[in-house]
């Protein structure tokens, strides 16, 4: 069952792996070719597993993804795809693993499950692939709600949540092969990160996170270590986040959404700098600093 959210924030470990079916880095044997010759060696790589999204007993969706933090994933999906409004609304949950993947049951309650069935699409593909088997153009650029956090942020905030990122990314830090999202706040810092192969799940993982540990994205910063794409602002508005940042550049069509949900853009956000797009009200500037060593 989903956790319940707790009144008065959350006290989670900002980098976990949670309700893990197998261990989210497996280490390989390669040949390393360096200095014209090749030597036995090793390498850690990351899991990679399919995920399948069912809701009273139909499959929504399968993604490709890390096999960790599965509940987290069930619910911030169920979010950011706006199947339910609050996990609450999950009447159960269960992890079956199965001989090629892992397929997360869940059912919802009669008023959401009607929903769903009216809107019911394919989503199956590789990762990175978050718009694959939608049935409409409409449903790919589907209206997101307008996000309306006040909360304002100093440059210093900013390299602050981009340092704590850097450093909680367990999984990349073995691999270097993952994406990560995290959430930071000017007053408690790093609140939740959570890494998986795939930007989208990354960052579905951090809303079921903030969602069963009763944290509002609007108090804070998200980060993301990949490009900006459209789907990542949508999942983001969903979600009520006020401020994404993302260390590499966006795509005009995440702006152009970006700009209409009132979310504000920082990208190729870097330790020495970053560039700032949609919203600027939110950012306090101040004195440059030196590029981290």
């Amino acid at each position: 069952m989903p956790l319940p959210a707790r009144a008065g924030g959350s006290t989670q470990s900002p980098s976990r792996r949670s309700d893990c079916v197998v261990e989210p880095t497996e280490t390989v044997a390669n040949s390393v070719w360096s200095g014209g010759r090749a030597v036995a060696g090793q390498r850690a790589v990351p899991q990679e597993t399919p995920v399948a999204f069912t809701y009273n007993g139909s499959s929504y969706a399968v993604m490709m993804a890390t096999p960790g933090d599965l509940e987290d994933f069930a619910i911030g999906f169920s979010l950011t795809e706006g199947i339910i409004a609050a996990p609450e609304e999950i009447g159960s949950f269960e992890i079956v693993e199965e001989t090629i993947g892992v397929e997360l049951r869940m059912t919802l309650a009669a008023p959401r499950a009607a929903v769903l069935a009216e809107r019911r699409r394919a989503h199956a593909g590789p990762v990175g692939c978050g718009l694959c088997g939608i049935e409409s153009l409409a449903e790919a650029m589907r209206p997101v709600p307008a996000v309306t956090g006040v909360i304002g942020v100093s440059s210093s905030t900013i390299y602050a949540a981009l340092d704590a990122t850097r450093t909680a990314q367990a999984i990349n830090r073995l691999t270097h092969a993952t994406h990560a999202a995290s959430f930071f706040t000017p007053v408690s810092g790093l609140i939740a990160l959570r890494e998986d192969v795939g930007r989208h799940n990354a960052l579905d993982k951090l809303a079921g996170a903030l969602a069963r540990h009763g944290d509002s994205a609007a108090d804070g910063i998200i980060v993301v270590t990949s490009r900006l794409s459209v789907e990542l602002v949508q999942k983001a508005a969903m979600i009520g986040a006020p401020i994404l940042v993302a260390v590499s550049a966006p795509t005009a069509l995440a702006l152009r959404t970006a700009d209409e949900a009132g979310i504000t853009v920082i990208a190729v956000a870097r330790g020495d700098g970053f560039e700032l797009f949609t919203h600027p009200d939110r950012v306090i500037m101040q004195q440059q600093r030196h590029a981290a060593s």
